[in-house]
């Protein structure tokens, strides 16, 4: 088997073969982390014949330490918090409701500029299918996790074309199944898998949630 992928369109073509269980299944939504997950996600669920759309996540970093988060908010007005770190920090309520003010209006934007301003997915009940181009800490798709489980998602499938062996472990246990075409045991990061891995633009994500009718119910196939 290949150990890259040419783009994040072929990488989203090799995730599917491994997600054919869940295709053509009335109650399957697929979700990307915008921006890189979205080629990946439409290839998927061009492939699975489901509903696409994006599912908007910002990290809640740490004053002082941003790379440290301390938890994130998401599409549906979701915020979890990640209570190891608060805790250990003290950190308090009046620096996470700043933190989070700071961050609300680049997620508006973001859903605003992707997806028309259209209300949040319902995703309550639904068998919900998570993507991202690449895992590597694995702290947005946790976030992402946490917030669909808010949400009340009926089943959460994380899928990604590649993730470090080292967080595979803990998101099979977070979510109710993960699905990876490789797991690395030597990760350095995403762009190592890729031959191409130029950074996806908000206008490639508006046009492949267009592209793919994401206010539309899937036809048959």
């Amino acid at each position: 088997m290949k150990d890259r992928f040419r783009d994040r369109h072929e990488a989203g073509e090799r995730l599917a073969e491994k997600l054919t269980a869940y295709a053509n299944q009335p109650d399957v939504l697929v979700l990307a982390l915008p921006r890189g997950g979205v080629p990946v996600g439409a290839q998927v669920a061009r492939k699975l014949n489901a509903p696409f759309d994006v599912f908007v996540v910002r990290k809640l970093g740490l004053p002082g330490h941003p790379e440290l988060a301390m938890g994130a908010i998401a599409s549906g007005g979701v915020r979890v918090l990640n209570g190891d770190v608060i805790n250990a920090l003290g950190v308090t309520d009046e620096m996470i409701n700043a933190v989070t003010a700071e961050e609300f209006p680049e997620l508006r934007r973001r859903e605003q500029s992707y997806r028309d301003d259209l209300p949040p997915p319902e995703v309550e009940g639904k068998t919900v299918i998570i993507v991202d181009d690449g895992i590597a800490t694995g702290s947005t798709m946790v976030a992402a996790v946490s917030a669909l489980r808010q949400l009340n998602a009926g089943r959460v499938v994380v899928a990604t074309p590649m993730i470090a062996r080292s967080i595979y472990g803990y998101l099979r246990e977070v979510a109710d199944d993960t699905v990876a075409v490789i797991v690395a045991e030597n990760f350095y990061g995403v762009g190592q898998w890729y031959e191409d891995f130029t950074q996806t633009s908000d206008e490639e994500v508006h046009q492949l949630l267009g592209a793919m009718s994401h206010r539309d119910t899937p036809t048959a196939a």
